[in-house]
């Protein structure tokens, strides 16, 4: 009887996860998904747009070295936001990709749940810590823009397979992505520092790693090549590891 009562449940949860991998595969489905994303995107974008028209329209004649740092680095946050956007339009469709909830919740916890810190007290900053902060998150999002490029239609939040990109910065490291990313997430850190904001960052970077391992198994089950790649290239610091 127990036998005869659980399976009607897993028949229909099977045929659940049947249909949504069906409408998954569709390209219905993915214009949704592509929409979504630009739309979130863009809308991360909005406030460093603001923030840049603002600061020029404020000191325009009487720009100094803080205020130029500050809006460099609000211009390459903006220039990543941009990329990205355009990417997520224009990108191929997935020849693999991760299954199930825990590759989805990574990615997207990996790529966000640090734009909370905005939510907590910004300090005010020496102008040396100032420079500093507004230098890495510059210079982290330069980096970034830089490997969007060279990712181009390859582009991906979640864990997917396009096509194996190896050449540009991929050449250095398996994930010079997500090294960009980190290099701001700490320009970004320095102007929140607190306990909740540090707890914050080691949050966002155990769901970096994890989408790392995500990735990287979608990649070795699609691309054969993709072993001697990650033999002979590092994960994320060249050399070390």
């Amino acid at each position: 009887m127990a036998e005869q009562t659980l399976q009607p449940p897993l028949a229909s949860k099977g045929a659940i996860k049947a249909w949504f991998q069906a409408l998954a595969s569709t390209r219905g489905y993915d214009l949704v998904i592509r929409v979504v994303f630009i739309c979130w995107i863009l809308f991360l974008a909005l406030p460093n747009a603001v923030g840049v028209v603002t600061q020029v329209r404020a000191h325009s004649g009487m720009w100094d070295l803080a205020l130029l740092a500050d809006v460099l680095a609000r211009s390459g946050v903006l220039l990543f936001f941009v990329l990205a956007a355009l990417l997520v339009l224009v990108r191929i469709r997935p020849i693999g990709k991760a299954h199930g909830l825990q590759p989805r919740l990574s990615a997207l916890a990996g790529s966000f749940l640090l734009l909370s810190v905005a939510l907590f007290p910004r300090h005010d900053l020496s102008i040396g810590l100032n420079l500093l902060s507004a230098g890495l998150i510059f210079l982290g999002h330069i980096l970034a823009a830089y490997t969007l490029a060279w990712l181009g239609r390859s582009f991906s939040i979640m864990a997917e397979a396009r096509r194996l990109v190896s050449d540009g910065p991929y050449a250095l490291v398996r994930h010079p992505l997500y090294v960009a990313e980190e290099i701001a997430a700490i320009g970004l850190f320095l102007q929140y520092a607190s306990l909740w904001t540090a707890l914050l960052m080691v949050a966002s970077l155990g769901f970096q790693f994890q989408r790392i391992r995500n990735e990287e198994q979608i990649l070795r089950e699609t691309f054969p090549e993709y072993a001697a790649y990650a033999a002979r290239t590092r994960r994320l610091i060249p050399g070390v590891y």
